[in-house]
């Protein structure tokens, strides 16, 4: 068993005690924080855990190279996690993906336009899916749309030129590591998605920054930020260089 695979079963361990528990995680750093307490599940549980991941991870990997899964919620890397300020929660891999793409939204929801229950998609199963397409990132976890009934596939200029900036500067903030389906070739304006493999160093550095951020007053989603800042603006111009 790879690491990376090891760290999922840990947390999504953890998860589940909590849920039965009637307990909520903050974080799947939470989760992987308490398997290493000498109460929680090792030995017998962990093979039931494995057991039941190994059901919904049939170990095809979708374009970006994560692990599929056939259902969230049910002892893969797949979970509902809490978006923070919204009142709703999103089906993603937990982990170093989930912060980042949790962090896509909450920006989307405090500087563009205000996000409720339904306006986000996370997994979908892998039949719902096109095999090959951008769209297969879902059934890892890996990707969001935010509104798809709003900017459809294959429809561009959804967004006003204030709303692109904003999205731009999301993009440089998240430093590559997220693509956004407006810059593809047949654009998917809703579509955001996290282009690095599981355990990428880059992914890992925006994961921590990004906890930090979470855990520092001033820092993180919510806290406005001016696109047009010169400093801002040519990142965010070099991230959409490297990624058209």
């Amino acid at each position: 068993m790879t690491t990376t695979r090891r760290v999922f079963l840990r947390a999504a361990a953890g998860v589940t005690l909590a849920a039965g528990a009637g307990i909520t995680l903050a974080s799947p750093a939470a989760a992987q924080q308490s398997v290493r307490n000498p109460t929680d599940p090792t030995g017998s549980h962990m093979a039931k855990v494995e057991a039941a991941a190994a059901k919904v991870q049939p170990g095809t990997r979708s374009p970006n190279g994560w692990l599929v899964n056939t259902a969230a919620n049910q002892g893969g890397s797949v979970w509902t996690r809490p978006v923070a300020g919204t009142g709703f929660g999103v089906d993603v891999a937990i982990g170093p993906a989930e912060t980042v793409l949790v962090h896509v939204i909450r920006r989307f929801h405090y500087e563009i336009d205000t996000l409720r229950p339904g306006d986000v998609v996370g997994f979908r199963t892998p039949g719902s899916v096109k095999h090959g397409d951008h769209e297969e990132n879902h059934a890892s976890g890996t990707a969001v749309d935010i509104r798809p009934g709003s900017y459809p596939r294959g429809v561009k200029g959804g967004f006003l030129a204030y709303e692109v900036a904003v999205i731009r500067d999301i993009l440089a903030e998240c430093e590559g590591v997220v693509r956004w389906g407006g810059d593809f070739t047949v654009p998917d304006e809703s579509h955001f998605e996290i282009v690095t493999a599981p355990g990428d160093s880059r992914l890992r550095a925006l994961d921590k920054k990004l906890r930090r951020w979470n855990s520092t007053p001033g820092q993180g989603a919510g806290v406005i930020r001016d696109p047009q800042d010169k400093k801002r603006l040519a990142a965010a111009e070099k991230v959409e260089r490297r990624q058209s």
